[in-house]
């Protein structure tokens, strides 16, 4: 079993910066993708940003190209996204996941086994 934990979400005025992680305990994820979603009110889960086992290939949703950065620490069991030049738009619950299945690259959403309990995110104009 694997528990994920995000933190380091708050209130951000746009253009501003913020930083999540996510750790990990129970298995080591360092085996796994990694990957973060975001889920905005009356919308559904989308998918952000993935990291392969070993943070040699990244893949991210177009709208955060350029501006987000997906990393991993696999001695610390964690995983981070570093959100530049954030938007309203990016407003949303951001969650972390781990894919222990996935056999493509970028792994299918489906295959995301573990999630954790979000971490808010709110980017006020």
């Amino acid at each position: 079993q694997v528990q994920l934990v995000e933190s380091g979400g708050g209130l951000v005025q746009a253009g501003g910066s913020l930083r999540l992680s996510c750790a990990a305990s129970g298995r080591t994820c360092s085996n796994y993708p990694m990957g973060w979603f975001r889920q905005a009110p009356g919308k559904e889960r989308e998918f952000v940003a993935v990291i392969s086992r070993r943070g040699d290939n990244t893949y991210y949703v177009d709208s955060g190209k350029g501006r987000f950065t997906i990393s991993r620490n696999n001695a610390k069991n964690t995983v981070y996204l570093q959100m530049d030049s954030l938007n309203p738009e990016n407003t949303a619950v951001y969650y972390c996941a781990a894919a222990p299945n996935a056999s493509t690259w970028p792994p299918r959403t489906y295959v995301y086994d573990y999630w954790g309990q979000g971490t808010q995110v709110t980017v006020s104009s």
